[in-house]
């Protein structure tokens, strides 16, 4: 009888589930038991804040410990400054591109085993010394045979099952959470598998590659936008070649005179409209690490693995929406998202529901982003739906999630900033004109 063998990109089998369940709960224990001592310790010496400042990079080391569906998680929520403490945000920034490298042995050893012979007649000459480092891949410089400067982006070997035991993990947790009493009738294991769905597909560089030609071309309209090239002749399903960026700096955008960054917040604002509401294909993972402003005024969109296609009709509902939202027409907005649900209970309170949407929407108009919170809007709005029986089509997630990554970034840059007048002209392009 033939043995078949294990590969990496097998289903988790359920002994692995409940080895890497194991896994987490024992460093978990390792990491924050000596912390909490010591955050102990160092509250009763020198106050709690102090405390916290020793704490945060403990809890940043546990994420990346546990694997690149923690990264992840800490990457996103190291974006939002307006709920978390400065210092844990500034902790977890540091997952954004800053994640251990493989070591040059082995980044050699994986680009071998990608490439084969083809590394010697495909490139001069390639930097092992990774330039950026994530939880799913690292970056590498690289020149061409034909002398053409490139980024190679080499995916972890093994990462794949990584990804595919903690994803299991977290559906697991779903499926726990929808039976809790405030959870029953939300469909919040549907969420959580379309969001896995998502994530499981940035181990898809073939897709990828695929995405940035995609994005490249849709925000070429958008001006000071720079979507790097593919070189698609040199790029293998575990590694994609593009064009080599220079410079890129996390901190340049701090170097520059306001004026300036009130300009990056404008075009990163509309490259993401322009993504939402005329093309509906969406990068939802715009994290610092991933989009960039250069000192030359341009700002640089990166890895786009984490992107998804909006069916036309939602990509319609979600434009009518911030359409009547820029305009203060709460009745209308009210109506849109009870369009949009995926079920209306039979018990639902329709009419209160359709009052209080329209108030949140008369409240949150105007408000520039010092002011305006995002996910405190999406927040409230989840939570009049469920208590109103007016459950959310899942797949409303991916909008609202590539405008929240992006959020903290735009108010770091222009305070002022009016989410709803610079998307107008972007919406009345992506409602009625020519596509």
């Amino acid at each position: 009888m033939a043995v078949r063998v294990a590969r990496s990109d097998d289903p988790p089998g359920a002994v692995a589930v409940v080895l890497r369940l194991g896994r987490i709960l024992l460093v978990t224990t390792a990491v924050l038991g000596p912390a909490a001592l010591a955050w102990a310790a160092t509250a009763l010496v020198r106050g709690r804040p102090a405390a916290w400042r020793l704490a945060w990079p403990r809890l940043v080391t546990l994420l990346t410990w546990l694997g690149p569906a923690f990264v992840k998680a800490g990457q996103v929520l190291g974006t939002r400054r307006d709920l978390l403490p400065s210092a844990l945000c500034d902790a977890l920034a540091t997952l954004q591109d800053s994640v251990a490298p493989l070591s040059a042995a082995r980044a050699a050893e994986a680009l071998a085993e990608v490439y084969g012979d083809e590394v010697d007649t495909l490139f001069a000459e390639v930097d092992y010394a990774a330039i950026a480092s994530g939880s799913v891949a690292c970056v590498h410089r690289a020149r061409l045979t034909s002398g053409r400067e490139v980024a190679l982006k080499l995916r972890r070997p093994g990462v794949d099952r990584a990804m595919r035991l903690d994803l299991r993990l977290v559906r697991r947790g779903a499926a726990l959470v929808a039976g809790l009493p405030p959870c029953r009738g939300v469909p919040v294991v549907e969420v959580v598998d379309a969001l896995c769905a998502a994530v499981l597909g940035q181990l898809d560089f073939e897709r990828e590659a695929a995405n940035l030609v995609r994005l490249r071309a849709d925000l070429a309209v958008v001006p000071r936008v720079w979507v790097p090239q593919v070189v698609p002749e040199a790029c293998r399903p575990q590694c994609i070649v593009m064009e080599f960026i220079r410079d890129l700096d996390l901190d340049a955008a701090s170097r520059c005179p306001s004026a300036a960054r009130r300009k990056f917040a404008a075009s990163a604002l509309t490259a993401m409209y322009e993504m939402l509401f005329v093309n509906g294909f969406v990068h939802c993972d715009l994290h610092p690490g991933n989009l960039y402003f250069t000192e030359s005024a341009q700002v640089v969109v990166l890895d786009a693995g984490f992107s998804v296609q909006l069916t036309e009709r939602l990509r319609l509902l979600f434009a009518d929406f911030f359409l009547n939202m820029a305009i203060g027409d709460g009745d209308k907005c009210a109506a849109i998202v009870v369009e949009s649900s995926a079920e209306v209970r039979p018990d639902a309170d329709l009419a209160g529901f359709l009052d209080r949407m329209a108030d949140l929407v008369r409240r949150s108009h105007k408000l520039p982003a010092r002011e305006f919170s995002l996910i405190a809007f999406a927040t409230e709005m989840f939570d009049l739906q469920r208590r109103h029986g007016i459950h959310a089509a899942p797949e409303l997630i991916f909008p609202l999630l590539s405008l929240l990554v992006i959020e903290g970034t735009i108010r770091d840059l222009d305070p002022e900033a009016d989410f709803q007048e610079l998307a107008r002209p972007v919406l009345v392009k992506g409602r009625f004109g020519a596509r």
